[in-house]
């Protein structure tokens, strides 16, 4: 932790297309950061940024007090805290771990029951709103932690996000995003079956559109739609499907939802319905 009032030196595992919009503002905001990524192109882009660059967790650790895990699966979040060369082998008491990426409410769990052994905190940190609200600095933060460990993250979060909603223990931020997540991608199956449905009548569909976010059948999924890929659908829905099976619960419609973004990311990249017009270009 940061002494005498000094920002906190900050890390992040994974400097990708949200990462590295994050420790932009990071270091727009007077913070000192440290990047460690697999890709070269993306650890360059890190220096042009202004952050200092290491080939391994661990070799961050020795500096960083605060670092935030923005890999993409729960078997990197692994390997990058519990792994030989990961963060748990070199951090130093006192230090925080902030997870953003999306995984398993159990995964994380395990993380914090390791950690707490070496008395290191977790902070279940997974973001919403996707890479437009990175690069604009307003993405939401679903945390869980003790309030004063969320407290501590906070000043480091307010840098690249506008809202920060406690949920509760660790684990319940996953478990926040994984429903935030199921709903979305029902809601975009729902835009794909009705925009087949709506263009078979020949209607305008940006017409319907407008009218439709003024109605009940209004939705955020239906608002962004021309940002919404399904690149990340089925892997967030695999989490669902764990939650359920280990709940003992039988949801079809879940089930049904899983299933059906395996075709739905081909859709949208290849013949969508066109609620918003054509796609933006990707950044």
């Amino acid at each position: 932790m940061a002494e005498n009032g000094t920002k906190e030196i900050v890390g992040i595992v994974g400097v990708g297309r949200m990462g590295l919009s994050m420790l932009k503002h990071m270091i727009r905001h007077g913070y000192e950061t440290i990047a460690c990524d697999i890709s070269d192109d993306q650890l360059q882009k890190a220096r042009e940024a202004g952050a200092k660059t290491v080939a391994s967790p661990a070799e961050m650790a020795k500096t960083a007090s605060f670092i935030i895990l923005g890999v993409g699966y729960d078997d990197e979040v692994n390997e990058v805290v519990l792994g030989e060369n990961g963060l748990l082998s070199a951090l130093k008491p006192g230090s925080l771990i902030a997870i953003s990426s999306t995984v398993a409410p159990d995964t994380v769990k395990n993380i914090e029951a390791k950690a707490r052994a070496k008395n290191i905190d977790i902070m279940d940190a997974p973001i919403c709103r996707g890479r437009w609200a990175a690069d604009n600095g307003t993405l939401l933060a679903l945390v869980g932690g003790r309030p004063e460990v969320i407290e501590r993250g906070r000043k480091v979060y307010s840098t690249f996000s506008s809202d920060i909603a406690h949920l509760g223990d660790v684990g319940h931020g996953q478990v926040g995003k994984a429903m935030n997540n199921l709903l979305l991608w029902i809601n975009s199956i729902g835009l794909i079956e009705a925009g087949r449905i709506a263009e078979s009548t020949g209607i305008d569909l940006q017409k319907l559109r407008d009218a439709l976010q003024m109605s009940s059948g209004k939705s955020q999924a239906l608002e962004d739609w021309d940002m919404t890929s399904f690149t990340w659908a089925l892997k967030d829905m695999q989490i669902v499907s764990q939650m359920t099976d280990k709940a003992n619960l039988s949801l079809p419609v879940t089930g049904m939802v899983k299933e059906l973004v395996k075709e739905a990311k081909r859709v949208k990249r290849e013949n969508p319905p066109l609620w918003t017009g054509p796609l933006k270009p990707s950044h």
